[in-house]
């Protein structure tokens, strides 16, 4: 196994690991997103729009060529970067990186109105979920006239506002402006692959001046959601905190955090306390979300309309006894072992691993900050994990999404 980090003749930072005796190569190239939308939706239409045609292949002709050779393509949006992915045969690669050059730099997006009226019919659809519907209204409040609360409501009551020339410019503007990061994993020999990728990534503009024109979401005091609908037989209920994000001190001690509330099914306390033991729920859990400026940490609960406040009061409970009593030496252990495990499980494919680091490579915080943030996970203590909760989970800033019927 053999890393390589470096640069492209255009300065781009890459990531390079050979492993051996591999089918498949996986190339992940992220583009960070480093300023708001200037209406919301013109990101998520972009992402779409990079795979429908460009000037030498109309859409239906390059979703035939990816299909001739076999390449799992796509184009993803998050909320701090956009990522542009494949998988394909190693025999193939030199098409990939063709195609993949091809997309980026020659996409016409020519079939904006028929993409715009697909998603002007998924969001209704998708809203029509009520766990859906309650968590658009949680982002909504958590991140309120901040970039990371254009929510699927608001994305909807922008579209008709956004033209096809608001894509090319915002397109325009973060392909000359924000930061990349490639990383590239399989057999082939580096040598046998970087001419062709200098030749094609290693050719587009790149601008590492580190400006950041996304501020960081501040939530002061306690802000709800309560809203209703029709037809529904359960309460959907999202309680959440913002919280520290990667790179920051109390970040792995708030991964433990979440596998102990919430993330780790069946033992963990929010479904041991909630589900098991009361009855509430079938469907409870926490999750930990991160961003380039901030973290968000919520749980969740399906639950009996009736059942309501005694959900909260539950919710209460298991965080107050995680503030102020301090967790075992096992259960912290069993959470650093379900970590560990997890990410050997979640980094086990040549496109996992890609993904793992250029996601990190674009965020600022190194292709290499997975390892060692299992390293730092292994010093948390029992007092980090009391600590940490006492800081993040107080009582006066959290925001509170329910829907019922």
């Amino acid at each position: 196994m053999t890393k390589i980090i470096s640069k492209l003749n255009n300065g781009i930072e890459y990531i390079y690991k050979k492993n051996n005796n591999t089918p498949r190569m996986a190339v992940c190239f992220n583009i960070l997103l480093n300023k708001p939308e200037d209406k919301p939706g013109i990101y998520s239409l972009m992402a779409r729009l990079l795979l429908q045609g460009t000037k030498n292949y109309t859409s239906e002709q390059l979703a035939n060529e990816f299909e001739k050779y076999a390449i799992d393509f796509s184009s993803e949006l998050f909320p701090n970067y956009l990522r542009l992915k494949f998988v394909c045969l190693n025999e193939d690669f030199s098409k990939a990186i063709e195609l993949m050059n091809e997309v980026i730099t020659n996409s016409t997006f020519e079939e904006f109105e028929k993409e715009r009226q697909k998603l002007k019919g998924e969001i209704p659809a998708e809203l029509d979920s009520p766990r859906a519907k309650a968590m658009d209204a949680y982002f909504n409040e958590m991140f309120e006239n901040h970039y990371y609360g254009n929510t699927m409501t608001k994305i909807y009551e922008h579209l008709d506002e956004i033209t096809k020339e608001d894509v090319m410019n915002a397109y325009n503007y973060i392909i000359n402006n924000g930061e990349k990061a490639l990383a590239v994993v399989g057999a082939l020999d580096k040598d046998e692959i970087f001419g062709q990728i200098d030749d094609t990534l290693g050719k587009l503009p790149n601008n590492d001046n580190n400006e950041f024109l996304i501020e960081k979401p501040v939530l002061n005091g306690i802000k709800k959601a309560i809203n209703t609908k029709d037809d529904l037989n359960q309460a959907h209920i999202v309680k959440g905190w913002q919280v520290a994000t990667c790179g920051e001190k109390d970040y792995a001690t708030l991964v433990l955090l979440n596998i102990m509330l919430g993330a780790c099914g069946l033992s963990s306390r929010l479904f041991l306390e909630l589900r098991d033991k009361k009855g509430l729920a079938y469907v409870v859990r926490s999750t930990y979300e991160t961003y380039k400026l901030t973290g968000n940490f919520m749980i969740y609960i399906a639950t009996e309309p009736n059942n309501i406040e005694t959900c909260l009061n539950g919710f209460d409970e298991e965080i107050e006894k995680i503030r102020t009593i301090p967790v075992s030496e096992k259960e912290l252990n069993d959470a650093k072992n379900n970590l560990i495990g997890k990410c050997a499980f979640l980094e086990e494919t040549n496109i996992q691993q890609a993904c793992t680091f250029a996601k990190y490579g674009v965020l600022g915080f190194g292709f290499e900050y997975s390892d060692k943030m299992k390293e730092i996970v292994k010093t948390v203590t029992t007092d980090d994990v009391l600590e940490c909760a006492k800081k993040y989970f107080i009582d006066d800033k959290y925001v509170l999404s329910i829907i019922k019927p």
